[in-house]
């Protein structure tokens, strides 16, 4: 995904009173959380879990709030998801970066670049596949989804190695 199209979701995700953004950092999500670091609209957290937490809490107070985080972390937090945001109903945009979506990538991605799709249908989280030409119409359905108080997940391919 092109630099540009990460600095607009996230003023997008702003326009439409997105308050928190919360997460892990993750190099296919550097340019959205740059951006976000240079106009002071982020938490940097230490795990998965401890962003889904502070974003919980933000959520519950009636501040809207956006997890990132990479598809190994989304892995390690799959319990916190499923037992308190998916089970007490916390309406949060989850924004993974999908690490192992190329074949060529490095073998620690692999494998979990491999079973992600299944992972989040297994915990039947509404996800979406954005991408340069689509993002501006999953970040509105994601906006939609918690306005309706479920969360979701917007999934940006990891589209380069390093």
């Amino acid at each position: 995904m092109k630099k540009l199209f990460q600095h607009e979701i996230l003023d997008f995700f702003v326009k439409n009173d997105i308050e928190n953004f919360v997460g892990v950092p993750d190099s296919t999500l550097k340019q959205f959380i740059s951006y976000a670091l240079k106009k002071k609209k982020i938490i940097i957290a230490a795990r998965e879990e401890e962003a889904i937490g502070i974003a919980t809490g933000m959520a519950l107070s009636g501040s809207n709030s956006l997890v990132f985080m990479q598809n190994a972390g989304f892995a390690n937090s799959l319990s916190t998801i499923t037992s308190l945001v998916q089970l007490y109903k916390i309406p949060l945009i989850f924004l993974i970066g999908w690490r192992g979506y190329l074949k060529e990538d490095a073998p620690e991605h692999r494998k979990i670049g491999k079973i992600q799709p299944d992972l989040l249908k297994i915990i039947q989280l509404p996800t979406k596949i954005i991408s340069d030409k689509n993002w501006k119409k999953s970040c509105k359905w994601a906006i939609n989804k918690i306005e309706s108080k479920k969360s979701c997940a917007l999934v940006i391919r990891r589209e380069f190695y390093d």
